[in-house]
């Protein structure tokens, strides 16, 4: 299967998220292809990240790790004319931003437990962050074909939601939802080859679910290289036919 339907030849690829977690298991999946010629590593401190220096180390040239906040709309831009003046196109652009606990976002279990700080930061990084990557990276998906896809979540969606509660966390990932969708439609103008995605890996055990996985059914929660492995796997079967939905690391889709 190729990487990106209808991708006939190698591909440029930009991770952002990229030093841990699924960023980090897409990096190392993605180098181990035939059929992937660079991969530009995204994150924070991208330069200092002990497993992207790993990678580094092992792929030479095909790594290229960028340091870049998401949050900083100046920094997207200065990334985007980066990578643009070595690569004229990225056939595959996956975000795998996001926060429920961290860096000012927290996990509300009531009404009572919301804060603006806490909204503001999850909106922030999961819905924002995403969108205005695709924004600055935009010119470098011109060409056919192209995929944009972002890590977003089942608890996302508004009709899947029967418990409640982690307010600013499923409200931001709506949010992301729309956007894309919203983007789809704009990109399918501009370049009918492409694609966007909304794509929940599952339950991964990274720092971001760590203090929720006691709740976690047996067999449901799944190691970063098995999670990457299925959102690579999607990204193979899905194309432009599929722009603009949402999808499930199983295979299935979801209702928004």
């Amino acid at each position: 299967m190729s990487l990106i339907p209808e991708l006939t030849g190698k591909a440029d690829v930009l991770i952002c998220g990229a030093s841990q977690g699924i960023g980090l298991a897409v990096c190392a999946a993605l180098l181990g292809r035939d059929d992937v010629n660079r991969v530009w590593a995204v994150s924070r401190h991208a330069s200092h990240a002990e497993g992207l220096l790993e990678l580094a180390l092992v792929h030479g040239e095909r790594v290229q790790l960028r340091d870049c906040d998401a949050r900083d709309e100046m920094a997207l831009a200065r990334l985007a004319r980066e990578v643009g003046t070595v690569c004229t196109h990225l056939h595959l652009v996956i975000s795998t931003l996001g926060i429920l606990h961290q860096e000012g976002a927290s996990a509300e279990k009531s009404l009572a437990q919301l804060d603006l700080t806490g909204l503001q930061a999850s909106f922030a990084t999961n819905a924002f962050a995403p969108i205005l990557l695709l924004k600055h990276l935009l010119p470098l998906l011109r060409k056919q074909p192209a995929t944009f896809a972002a890590l977003s979540a089942r608890v996302g969606s508004i009709s899947d939601n029967r418990l409640g509660g982690w307010y600013s966390y499923r409200a931001s990932k709506a949010a992301l939802n729309q956007l894309l969708h919203t983007a789809s439609i704009e990109l399918k103008r501009l370049n009918p080859a492409a694609t966007v995605l909304a794509l929940h890996p599952g339950t991964t055990d990274t720092a971001l679910s760590r203090p929720f996985q006691g709740n976690v059914p047996e067999g449901q929660l799944f190691e970063p290289a098995f999670a990457a492995q299925c959102v690579i796997d999607l990204l193979g079967r899905l194309g432009p036919a599929e722009s603009g939905s949402f999808w499930g690391w199983d295979g299935e889709r979801i209702g928004w």
